[in-house]
């Protein structure tokens, strides 16, 4: 008996799934649905510079690294500081807006570097306090990647680090002036 009632089982499952993907059949032919999601996807440059593709479709997205096929190694870029400016040139102080000669600067520079991809980092002197000046580190850092998407630059990551990453002392005018920039990392074949 236990045969036949697990044979039955069976009999009304498999008539359950046929009757269930008939109905999801139909739908997906229905030529009126719409498409309500969009999956977005492209390619994502870390820190050391490898490639890595991505795709979201809204709820959850995934990273697999970009691979060469032939050797399955990962496919990395050479990466190098191609531009370390003194943000005295490119901002008035206290403020994260371009002036028309750096803004005009940046255009020329981002146009002829031909670079695969950018990293902008904003720095600061230790003038103010380490929240406003992670602030405004990173509202620099903001308006340069803006000039860099202008003429159709590929802007990886824009960080600001405001007085964390000094380069010289903050005890010397000198020091302040040096710690005061916007480096761009150049990401090239």
């Amino acid at each position: 008996m236990s045969f036949y009632s697990r044979a039955a089982r069976m009999l009304v499952a498999g008539l359950v799934l046929c009757f269930g993907m008939a109905g999801a059949t139909a739908s997906f032919a229905d030529e009126n649905a719409v498409v309500t999601g969009k999956i977005e996807w492209g390619v994502w440059i870390d820190d050391d510079g490898c490639m890595h593709w991505w795709a979201d479709g809204g709820l959850e997205g995934y990273m697999v690294p970009r691979r060469n096929p032939k050797t399955g190694k990962p496919v990395c870029l050479k990466k190098n500081t191609c531009l370390v400016e003194n943000t005295d040139t490119l901002f008035a102080t206290d403020s994260h807006k371009l002036t028309a000669s750096g803004r005009d600067r940046l255009r020329k520079f981002f146009s002829s570097a031909g670079a695969f991809g950018y990293a902008i980092y904003g720095h600061t002197d230790s003038r103010a306090s380490d929240e406003y000046n992670m602030a405004l580190s990173k509202r620099r850092a903001h308006s340069v990647a803006e000039v860099a998407r202008s003429v159709g630059a590929s802007v990886e990551r824009e960080l600001g680090f405001g007085e964390r990453q000094p380069i010289a002392s903050n005890q010397t005018v000198a020091g302040m002036a040096k710690n005061r920039r916007v480096e761009i990392i150049c990401y090239r074949w």
